[in-house]
């Protein structure tokens, strides 16, 4: 192990064994001197006796000659008896001093030691020339690993990072474990040379992301990293901690797998990002989680076939929000299930009252697939609605298909089996096989936004549309094109065949209570466009 991150072991006290070891040794001295003593007295004596030359010693010293020798004995066994203890108790005291400052799964510093240690560190090093750089290390979808292949499992992944952290430092980093897959490294650089803390951070993220094998599965992690720097001694542990905590959670959300330094206004982003987390929690009981809808259109046509529902947040702090914004917080803080059920519920109200020949589109997060119950919760939401299911369609993201095959199968049969069909979503972005597309019965493919508006400009985009509509038509599979924007984009698409489409040349989606005019006539098969393309007040997101 390079990284100073073991806590030394200490050793015992002078002061716990002087007192001790100065009475004991007392006694046996004592003992001693008495033993010499008495033992000049009786010994020519003893030998005039054995030789017949004269009497023996006299009783009474010949009794305390004895004496001294069995108080010697017994004086020696007790000093060793007592040396034993106080080994046996500093070696207990050094164990629970261990047990409360590291962290026992890596025996790396726990939170309260590594502060400790990292406050020293400043007080040592921080002069005009230094600094000190605080990484926070967490895990990227670590819970999913412990969801999907228990805790035993995520330990030993734990324990192999840690090894990789270790691996990728200089030999003087202090390491800390903060939290349940949070890692902390603090280490002294040069503040000129700013760069040696990046070249570090990019090691850890290189280390991270490698995959390991754990139990005879592959499983593939990858580490944001937040860091934050200490130029003055007025800057504490504690404050390193909490800026560095604030740049991890900037890089999970540019993307993750990569480190951000901490600058000023992350921290007016954080203070954003706790307001929405209170408002998600208020504002699902409340009821402002609301369903809009936007047009599904058979693109040969021109009919109406049905709608998909997207999720939008009529906030009373940040009016109308959009899902891309709300939804990936909602995960994080695990409410996207209750949320979910609410705008369902919402939307099969809604769907009751059009004609029956129109279908309900809605999306699943990943998370919710991770419920083995939730398919048994969807069904309840029908019953209760008085929905046929039959006019339900659930629309899977393609990357679902990587977290847990199995899974996903066993929820889709289920689903199938009631007569609600499946999407596969955004089809294109992940690394579906043709096989899977078998083995999971899917009834539809989506073709994912991004390839559908730039297929005009992109020779590669246009050539993924074609081979998707291709495959659709070959696996007898419906094919739905999202993201038309254009009267161009439309036109090309037309030569695919029947595929249906949806985007913002059919209008922006709209709650319930303004669906009047889209229901009460078809839209024509040129239709017109009633707004322009997406711009960044509300981007056509969906997350359900």
């Amino acid at each position: 192990m390079q990284a100073a991150f073991f806590l030394s072991n200490g050793q015992n006290s002078d002061a716990d064994r002087r007192p001790v070891d100065i009475v004991a040794l007392g006694i046996v001295a004592a003992a001693i001197i008495l033993f010499v003593a008495t033992g000049s007295e009786i010994g020519p004596s003893v030998v005039r006796s054995l030789t017949g030359q004269g009497a023996g010693p006299d009783a009474f010293t010949l009794n305390a000659f004895l004496l001294n020798i069995a108080i010697i004995i017994f004086g020696w066994s007790r000093y060793r008896e007592l040396c034993e203890e106080i080994m046996l108790r500093g070696a207990a005291e050094r164990e629970a001093r261990r047990l409360a400052e590291t962290d026992s799964l890596t025996g790396f510093h726990n939170r309260r030691s590594f502060s400790f240690t990292v406050d020293a560190l400043i007080d040592r090093t921080v002069t005009a020339g230094q600094a000190v750089a605080v990484l926070m290390i967490d895990l990227d979808n670590f819970k999913q690993v412990n969801d999907y292949n228990g805790h035993a499992t995520g330990d030993r992944l734990l324990v192999e990072c840690a090894h990789r952290i270790v691996e990728a430092l200089p030999g003087d980093a202090i390491v800390g474990r903060i939290g349940g897959d949070e890692f902390a490294v603090a280490l002294a650089f040069d503040r000129r040379c700013q760069d040696e803390v990046d070249t570090v951070a990019a090691r850890l993220v290189q280390a991270v992301a490698e995959s390991s094998r754990i139990r005879s599965v592959t499983i593939d992690v990858t580490a944001s990293i937040g860091i934050a720097r200490a130029e003055s001694r007025t800057t504490g542990s504690q404050a390193l901690l909490e800026m560095a905590d604030v740049a991890m959670y900037h890089a999970k959300r540019q993307g993750r797998n990569q480190f951000n330094w901490f600058e000023p206004q992350m921290a007016h982003e954080m203070r954003f990002r706790a307001d929405l987390e209170a408002g998600i929690r208020q504002g699902i009981p409340r009821g402002e989680f609301v369903p809009f809808y936007e047009q599904q259109v058979d693109l040969k046509t021109g009919e109406l076939t049905g709608f998909e529902m997207l999720a939008r947040w009529d906030s009373p702090q940040f009016g109308i929000v959009a899902p891309d914004i709300f939804i990936p917080v909602a995960e994080d803080i695990g409410a996207i299930a209750e949320l979910s059920r609410s705008v369902i519920s919402q939307a099969l109200e809604d769907a009751k009252l059009w004609d029956p020949k129109l279908t309900l589109a809605v999306n699943i997060s990943p998370i919710q697939l991770r419920d083995p119950w939730f398919a048994q919760k969807l069904l309840r939401m029908l019953v209760e609605a008085n929905f046929p299911p039959q006019r339900l369609e659930i629309e899977i993201t393609e990357s679902c298909l990587h977290q847990n095959l199995g899974q996903v199968r066993t929820l889709v049969t289920s689903l199938k089996n009631q007569g609600i069909r499946i999407s596969l979503d955004d089809f294109g972005t992940g690394y579906s096989s043709i096989g899977q597309l078998r083995q999971l019965p899917f009834d539809r493919i989506k073709i994912d936004r991004s390839f559908v508006s730039s297929l005009l400009e992109s020779k590669d985009s246009a050539a993924i549309v074609k081979a998707v509509a291709t495959l659709g038509e070959g696996l007898e599979m419906p094919v739905t094109a999202e993201g038309i924007e254009t009267q161009d984009v439309l036109d090309h698409l037309r030569q695919y065949g029947g595929i249906t489409g949806q985007g913002y040349l059919y209008g922006r989606p709209r709650p319930a209570r303004d669906l009047g005019e889209w229901l009460g006539e078809e839209p024509e098969a040129e239709p017109e466009i009633e707004a322009g393309p997406k711009d960044a007040s509300e981007p056509e997101a969906k997350r359900a």
